[in-house]
């Protein structure tokens, strides 16, 4: 057995990875873990998303794996540990969605300001209030952004051409740095941003160190007015708090791609608020983005059973 693909692609089979290798791919595999044991049993690779659990349990039953292929950079589902452990290269699609979900970052601040739907939508039921369809600027407001890795860079490159000042924290980077300098972020204490941001967006991985990172202290400072962007991890906000923060200052605002529990279940209080707007973790996918991911992470793949170095190893 060659390749294993657990979970859906969102683009077609290059035609050379067909031709070169055998493969199994169905994209609910990851749902049935006995199946799955048993189909990559002798596989050399598997591919995931973020849905398959990759851990100690599963990598001692696939005895001859070398590669593991992650279609986005997410890692929090597979023991990278046991990988290090057992040998086997794990290869993630980093970058390929970073302006993706920079542009996503973008257009979520455009509509807190300018709500085009309901205006279409007022429109449609045969008003034409111009007062108030009034919205707001994006120029002169604060940007605080909570990593400044890849996307929080590509996110801070794109808002400086609107006028908009840019502050950021993250205990990674150093006010030195000349990507920092160059894009004219102020680094500054996580308090301090959290309090002085009119949008607040998250960019760093979830780990032991950023679960919850944004809990109840921090919503409790930001701006009554402040609006809330999470295109990470859903486990770095504290959903209680964020429920119990929006439901107290209805001003405030939150963008949610990505939840705590996903699918969230069907009694999910955020979805009661009307300063909420849900999108079902699709930041980080676009025709483009998808069809870069599948490149770069059966390219690599390839490369690893070919005895090459990979291009976007993590282990």
């Amino acid at each position: 057995m060659g390749l294993v693909i657990a979970e859906d692609l969102w683009q077609p089979l290059p035609e050379w990875a067909r031709n070169k290798y055998e493969i199994v791919y169905d994209p609910r595999l990851y749902a049935d873990r006995d199946r799955l044991q048993t189909v990559a049993k002798s596989a050399k690779a598997l591919i995931v998303r973020n849905k398959t659990l990759v851990d100690r349990e599963l990598l001692e039953q696939l005895p001859e794996l070398r590669v593991i292929g992650r279609l986005g950079v997410g890692l929090d589902n597979i023991d990278l540990e046991t990988c290090r452990e057992r040998k086997v290269k794990v290869v993630a699609a980093r970058g390929c969605n970073a302006n993706a979900v920079a542009e996503y970052v973008i257009a979520a601040m455009f509509h807190t300001v300018r709500p085009l739907n309901q205006y279409d939508k007022s429109v449609r039921n045969g008003a034409w209030d111009r007062f108030q369809c009034m919205g707001g600027e994006l120029h002169g407001r604060t940007l605080g952004l909570i990593g400044v890795g890849d996307i929080g860079q590509r996110v801070a490159f794109r808002t400086r051409s609107l006028g908009i000042r840019v502050i950021a924290h993250d205990p990674y980077v150093l006010a030195s740095n000349m990507v920092v300098q160059d894009f004219g972020v102020h680094l500054l204490p996580l308090e301090e941003v959290c309090r002085l941001s009119d949008f607040l967006s998250v960019h760093v991985p979830l780990t032991s160190a950023t679960r919850h990172l944004i809990g109840e202290r921090e919503l409790s400072i930001m701006k009554d007015t402040a609006v809330l962007i999470n295109t990470s991890r859903g486990g770095i906000l504290d959903e209680s708090a964020l429920f119990k923060s929006l439901k107290q200052s209805p001003r405030r605002y939150a963008v949610l791609d990505v939840r705590e529990k996903e699918p969230p279940d069907a009694k999910d209080s955020l979805q009661e608020l009307p300063n909420v707007l849900l999108t079902p973790h699709i930041a980080g996918i676009t025709h483009e983005s998808s069809e870069r991911v599948v490149e770069l992470v059966l390219g690599d793949i390839d490369r690893v059973l070919s005895g090459l170095p990979a291009v976007s190893a993590v282990v």
